[in-house]
């Protein structure tokens, strides 16, 4: 052990640490704790209600359905009578809602109405708006950001490049998931069920051209998406406008669901298939530092 161990014993008890002792792994010396995890353990130990009711609603927000109080408490590693104390507040609070039948707890509608409020001040927008304009100055191609809503995605940013057409992705603008690279980068990132449940039968798929596109059934849709999932970006061939081809990745949130995709797009002519690695490299390189953004970390150095 430590020679910090010996000295610390002659103020406490046998057996029993002194109250400032710090803790580690037996044989690890304390001071082999990385500065910045001690300092940020230091830091939440002067508010544990505030940070285990953060704990609390990210852990509810991050599954599919309510929890019982028992298993919150097992999940967080917190004492039960600390997580009813702590879901009683919440409750009457409204972030959470007790489900009396099931003896589970779920969301309420606080946590709802902050959701409501997040998606009004449209910080997506706000932050992905001069990432795109950052990445349209380096390709020189137009880019955009989709969000989706239902089987459509729903443009919310769009950055035209400077001397390239304008493109039917302006802001506001729906277009079928399934045709384009943004909705596609999106749906590889769903749960398969989900997906599924997007496209029960060949009446969700459409075409806008008279040249059919070659997804139009959902066997086609899964096989493309195992593709998309394999190299890590989507891309669409012609099926939005004639001609203009699109590379996209996801952003995700902090549990890994999609939240958007961004979107570059190009005359085809202009850009051979073996410089579309590069450019998803450079979109991925964007989704990634939003994806970290968007739930509130620095992107690491």
């Amino acid at each position: 052990m430590p020679t910090s161990t010996t000295s610390l014993s002659a103020t406490a008890a046998p057996g029993v640490p002194a109250p400032d002792a710090p803790t580690a792994a037996p044989g690890v010396p304390a001071t082999a704790r990385p500065a910045g995890k001690a300092a940020a353990a230091k830091a939440s130990s002067k508010v544990p209600a505030a940070e285990n009711t953060l704990r609390i609603l990210k852990l509810l927000a991050s599954k599919r359905g309510p929890m019982a109080a028992s298993n919150i408490a097992t999940a967080l590693g917190l004492p039960r009578s600390s997580v009813y104390h702590l879901l009683g507040v919440m409750e009457a609070n409204g972030f959470v809602l007790h489900l009396h039948e099931e003896q589970r707890y779920g969301l309420g509608i606080s946590a709802f109405e902050l959701s409501s409020a997040y998606s009004r001040q449209e910080p997506l927008s706000r932050l992905g708006r001069p990432m795109l304009a950052s990445l349209v100055d380096v390709i020189g191609e137009s880019a955009h950001l989709a969000v989706l809503h239902g089987r459509d995605v729903l443009y919310i940013v769009e950055e035209r490049a400077k001397n390239r057409p304008s493109l039917v992705t302006d802001v506001g603008v729906r277009l079928p998931s399934h045709l384009t690279a943004s909705g596609r980068a999106i749906l590889a990132a769903l749960p398969k069920s989900q997906v599924r449940a997007l496209y029960p039968n060949a009446a969700a798929f459409s075409a806008r051209h008279e040249t059919e596109s070659p997804i139009m059934k959902y066997s086609a849709l899964s096989s493309h998406l195992d593709q998309v999932r394999q190299r890590g970006y989507a891309t669409e061939h012609g099926e939005v406008t004639p001609g203009f081809g699109s590379i996209a990745a996801a952003v995700t949130d902090h549990v890994g669901w999609p939240t958007a995709a961004v979107a570059v797009t190009f005359l085809e002519e202009k850009l051979p298939a073996e410089g579309w690695p590069a450019l998803a490299a450079r979109v991925q390189k964007v989704t990634d530092e939003l994806s970290v953004r968007i739930h509130g970390r620095p992107q690491p150095s």
